[in-house]
């Protein structure tokens, strides 16, 4: 019987004209499901066939990010689109097993609670941390701040665990995390994400830093996933002149459309570098992709995501939903970025073997030794730079790590029985040095402090400030260029040419 409802239901795809061929798959698949209804040994759930099985198989053979939900999860998308982001308002280092504070925000839960940077978080809700792998603790992390939690604390010189209980209270966490000098007139920006006013406080970040004074800037959209497209465009317009296309839209059927900087547009003229990453996806892409092939920044890093898509979110009866790909974002030059995981009857060029945005310099964050992993896996950093904070003053800004605490820390360690090879210690001497530096700074000065320690060392961030250090220089030579005064040696003048202001 149900056959027969399903048949007379899809009557008018089966009668229409169809030349490519829906009509017979469809009489296919209508002969599969009354076959299976007759001759299956057990009943069919057929409400769990579809909405568990059919149909989303059919999405995903589309694209991944295509998704069929029935009605609970379509409820739940619902409520995500319209919930706040809650947390308790601290700055964590998520170890395997452990988590200890380095940061509580003003005012917020973690610090009303009394939680103080160092304190190691060894249990929330009764739930013991040590059970979990680092994926696991951050998606309990995420759970817990929804709502409120009990969290057993260890802090040092207390014989006992501590408990607090938080209340999670929502988060105005701005997008553009970071911004500091690498060094005179050279900034630095991260941009974690694009929100609604990410453009604005990019443009404020940058204008606190001097704005078109500066002579550089490093812009880290490494692990930005995108996010409010006006966002990302408006931020690529900060550095295009009006006029110039950003970005186009083209989908079987929608309307082409063109997206260019708005007319009445100054941008930045400093010199510009990109960081992106394999987890750089949607906004962020699409913004390199522009700056880059308007040579207007160099792209440092990895391979970004490969995710160029628009979305639509379409309610199907049933209560069930839809969020379907109905076009795809196109560079300046009109090549698409989205990755495809199957050949597409839509756009061959979306099958190109390089998706996403490809890097000017290819450049690989530091690679963790084994020495490496074990300090930071373990907690080692922390606990000595907790330790040592007990017997030392407060660092005050710009501060240096004496380089004999490498010393004492080495003695410190092999009081624990860890005694690394000296050909391990002589490898990763510099590392501990600026590791041990940035945990301190974190305790005390706070993340954003440390975030500047951890730059030093950064490979990327430090290509980036030479590339851009590279292009001022450059310019600045082609601007006032360096004569040799008639009867001079060419060797002499630039010997003596190595003047720096005093």
């Amino acid at each position: 019987m149900r056959s027969l409802i399903l048949i007379a239901a899809l009557q008018p795809v089966l009668a229409q004209d169809d030349p490519s061929g829906l009509a017979e798959h469809v009489r296919r698949f209508v002969d599969v499901v009354s076959l299976v209804e007759r001759e299956a040994a057990d009943a069919i759930d057929f409400k769990a066939s579809f909405e568990g099985g059919v149909l989303p198989a059919m999405m995903r053979r589309l694209d991944p990010h295509s998704v069929f939900f029935n009605k609970d999860q379509f409820e739940q998308l619902r409520e995500m689109e319209t919930s706040t982001r809650k947390g308790f308002g601290s700055i964590v280092s998520v170890l395997p097993g452990r988590v200890i504070v380095l940061q509580t925000m003003p005012a917020s839960p973690s610090e009303r609670a009394g939680l103080q940077p160092g304190d190691e978080i060894i249990a929330i809700n009764n739930v013991a941390l040590s059970r979990f792998d680092m994926d696991q603790m951050v998606e309990y992390l995420n759970y817990t701040r929804q709502k409120d939690a009990l969290l057993a604390v260890r802090r040092q010189n207390f014989p006992r665990p501590l408990e607090f209980v938080l209340s999670p209270a929502t988060l105005n966490a701005p997008t553009v995390e970071r911004a500091f000098f690498l060094e005179a007139g050279f900034a630095y920006i991260r941009v974690s994400s694009f929100e609604e006013k990410t453009g604005r406080d990019l443009r404020n970040a940058i204008d606190r830093l001097g704005g078109q004074a500066l002579k550089g800037l490093v812009l880290d959209l490494r692990n930005n996933p995108g996010g409010v497209f006006a966002s990302a465009l408006e931020t690529a317009s900060l550095f295009l002149p009006a006029g110039t296309r950003i970005t186009s839209v083209r989908g079987r059927n929608k309307k082409d459309q063109n997206l260019d900087v708005p007319s009445g547009m100054e941008p930045y003229s400093f010199p510009l570098a990109i960081l992106i990453n394999e987890k750089s996806a949607s906004g962020s892409e699409v913004v390199s992709a522009a700056l880059q092939e308007h040579k207007r920044a160099t792209v440092i890093g990895l391979p970004s995501y490969g995710k160029g898509l628009v979305q639509s979110v379409f309610p199907v009866m049933g209560g069930n939903g839809l969020a379907l790909t109905t076009a795809y974002y196109y560079t300046p030059n009109g090549r698409s970025i989205q990755r495809r995981l199957a050949d597409s009857q839509i756009d061959p060029t979306l099958n190109s073997a390089k998706a996403g945005v490809q890097p000017d310099v290819e450049e690989y964050p530091e690679r963790p030794t084994r020495l490496r992993a074990f300090l930071d896996g373990n907690g080692l950093i922390t606990a000595y730079a907790t330790e040592w904070l007990r017997t030392n003053p407060k660092p005050a800004a710009g501060f240096r790590l004496p380089r004999m605490v490498l010393d004492l820390y080495q003695r410190w360690l092999s009081e624990k029985n860890i005694l690394p090879s000296l050909a391990e210690w002589s490898v990763d001497r510099d590392w501990v040095q600026n590791r041990l530096e940035q945990e301190i700074v974190n305790l005390t000065l706070g993340v954003e402090a440390g975030d500047e320690v951890e730059a030093r060392r950064d490979p990327q961030v430090q290509r980036g400030l030479a590339e851009i250090r590279s292009k001022h220089e450059n310019r600045v030579g082609a601007e006032h260029p360096r004569t040799i005064p008639a009867g001079a040696d060419r060797a002499d003048f630039l010997a003596r040419d190595r003047s720096h202001p005093f």
